[in-house]
């Protein structure tokens, strides 16, 4: 029944595609890691932030969503990394010593804490 249901909408997005001049790539069946970093970050999005807010509107998601990918790529560790942000210039002094200081993003959801620099 489902496959029935699916089927003229499949039509019609592959239609709109080849007006565009856009040549899909089809994807093998029960193949979950080919789009594994995708899915990473969709899962890490989703959990850590969207499913924790009430969003009020197209332009209120493209913000968090911003702060987000931000929060993300410069103030998050990455295990990948050991465990070391991927832009380490927001946080480039590492004494032991001075005060620490917190950013914070979505009203304070998302933190990152980090000293300044001597």
């Amino acid at each position: 029944m489902l496959g029935r249901i699916m089927k003229p909408y499949a039509k019609d997005f592959r239609e709109l595609l080849e007006k565009a001049d856009v040549k899909p790539l089809r994807l093998p069946p029960r193949s979950p890691n080919l789009n594994a970093y995708a899915e990473r970050f969709v899962l890490s999005i989703k959990s850590e932030c969207l499913d924790r807010l009430l969003i009020l509107g197209e332009r209120h998601l493209r913000h968090v969503i911003d702060e987000y990918v931000e929060h993300y790529h410069t103030e998050r560790n990455h295990q990948g990394l050991g465990n070391r942000l991927i832009s380490p210039q927001a946080a480039k002094s590492r004494s032991a010593d001075g005060p620490v200081y917190s950013r914070q993003r979505l009203g304070g959801m998302l933190n990152f804490y980090y000293q300044r620099a001597a």
